[in-house]
């Protein structure tokens, strides 16, 4: 049964380290399409053009500043980055530990720590959005960021069995 979980640990932590890489690979070959988006919610454009009344409530909060939105761009490179690459540690980690050559405890630990910083990515997004009230417009990258917590959030207790 053990090395049942730690392979089921192993694939879980894969499919994360997976769909983020494949995240990040766009992100560095096509950073226009993330970057503006990004500068889309901070500026609050749709929520500016859509709902005008409330737009008036919370102008205060959109960053206009292009530097900004790259600033926040690049932070969210290295995260997913320095996410991707925790990751990837855990899967060889627990391949390790599932082959009997390392401890199953670090594995699992090196993973975990993956995973909690695959749901903070996601939840910052979440808290980010939220400050600019992109749940107005944005209806879609909120679902999608809250998917993906929920997706960390599952693999963490995968990760803490054991």
């Amino acid at each position: 049964m053990e090395l049942a979980l730690l392979l089921s640990q192993t694939v879980a932590t894969g499919l994360i380290a997976l769909w983020l890489s494949l995240g990040l690979r766009d992100n560095l070959l096509f950073p226009a399409l993330n970057l503006s988006s990004i500068a889309e919610v901070m500026r609050m454009d749709r929520m500016r053009k859509d709902y005008p009344d409330e737009f008036a409530v919370l102008a205060h909060r959109a960053v206009t500043d292009p530097r900004l939105h790259r600033i926040v761009f690049l932070t969210v490179l290295l995260v997913e980055a320095l996410t991707c690459l925790v990751l990837w540690l855990g899967v060889v980690a627990l391949l390790v530990a599932a082959a009997g050559a390392a401890s199953v405890d670090a594995g699992r630990g090196l993973a975990l720590a993956g995973a909690t910083l695959f749901t903070g990515l996601w939840a910052g997004f979440l808290i980010g959005g939220n400050h600019f009230s992109y749940w107005f417009c944005h209806e879609a990258a909120q679902n999608t960021h809250f998917q993906m917590t929920l997706w960390g959030v599952g693999s963490m207790i995968v990760l803490m069995q054991g």
